[in-house]
């Protein structure tokens, strides 16, 4: 059965943007391999469950295949299934509205809009 290094695969299907980042993550214990801290030498196999913290956003992909060299993004995600779930929805944030053609707003207004602003309203 075909292996490679962990750090290597997350960089040749384009989860890591460098090779380095991959080694740095895997180092600060953002990386597992099956529910296991992953070291940068640690063996990936089809099959494996990957969980990824690179940046901001945590990844959760399931190897399919093993790639050793870096390839184009198409051909990338055929190496991987994503299993991440989807980020939650961003609250809207509430905006002023004034009525189209109701001119400048009063000194009245204005109180309103500031008292609004600073949350106690």
């Amino acid at each position: 059965m075909e292996s490679t290094r962990i750090d290597r695969w997350l960089w040749s299907v384009r989860l890591a943007k460098t090779r380095p980042d991959a080694a740095a993550a895997c180092r600060g214990g953002h990386v597992r391999v099956n529910d296991r801290v992953a070291k940068p030498s640690t063996s990936v196999v089809p099959g494996d469950e990957v969980r990824a913290k690179l940046g901001e956003r945590t990844r959760i992909v399931e190897v399919v295949r093993v790639i050793q060299k870096r390839v184009g993004a198409a051909d990338a995600v055929t190496c991987y299934l994503d299993r991440t779930p989807p980020p939650p929805p961003v609250a809207a944030i509430p905006v002023a509205v004034r009525d189209r053609g109701a001119g400048r707003p009063t000194k009245r207004d204005r109180r309103m809009l500031d008292k609004w602003r600073s949350g106690q309203g």
